[in-house]
């Protein structure tokens, strides 16, 4: 009972005026300051799956694989369940040296309707496939074979066919494919 008595006394002892801190509000001297995020392109293109695993380097980019095959080269695949087939290199993927060849490797994907009233639709993707399951391939003499490398009589380093000694690199060919990239890129950008 006493000490009720005591805690009541001290209560009442106790004052709350306008200048003290119990019973203020806190206000903030200056408004808190707003932070600006930057976003930097990404250089990686492909996005990597939750559970793969890349070596990367101390900046933290993945290491790229040096791959025997280009954007553009024609390749024959020499396993898998499209074994035998024939067609052009569409895209690279260096960090995990898959490649995407047209025609070759066909997906089924199932697409929800985005509009109301818009039906969903079932496409035909292209999947990417590992770069060691495919071999260069020359339309002229049609064989597949490995790929070597010589340097020309103006000091210029080319890639050329083991079986048949066709050069691979040439001017004409890689300024065909890019014009064939950007028409393809024009076509996107206006659908």
């Amino acid at each position: 009972m006493a000490a009720i008595a005591n805690l009541q006394c001290s209560f009442t002892t106790l004052s709350l005026s306008s200048n003290s801190f119990l019973g203020t509000r806190f206000s903030p001297l200056s408004p808190p300051k707003q932070v600006k995020l930057v976003e930097q392109p990404c250089p990686i293109v492909m996005k990597l799956k939750r559970w793969e695993r890349k070596k990367c380097k101390p900046n933290s980019l993945p290491i790229l694989q040096k791959m025997h095959v280009k954007l553009g080269d024609t390749v024959k695949v020499i396993s898998g369940r499209d074994k035998g087939k024939i067609g052009e290199v569409s895209k690279i993927f260096k960090h995990n040296s898959s490649i995407v060849v047209k025609e070759i490797n066909m997906k089924t994907k199932h697409m929800k309707s985005r509009e109301e009233g818009e039906p969903g639709q079932i496409l035909k993707v292209e999947a990417p496939i590992h770069s060691s399951n495919v071999m260069l391939y020359s339309k002229q003499k049609e064989v597949a074979s490995r790929v070597g490398h010589k340097i020309l009589e103006n000091g210029k380093r080319v890639r050329y066919l083991i079986k048949t000694g066709e050069i691979i690199d040439s001017a004409e060919e890689w300024k065909r494919v890019v014009k064939e990239k950007e028409k393809t890129e024009e076509l996107v950008a206006a659908a």
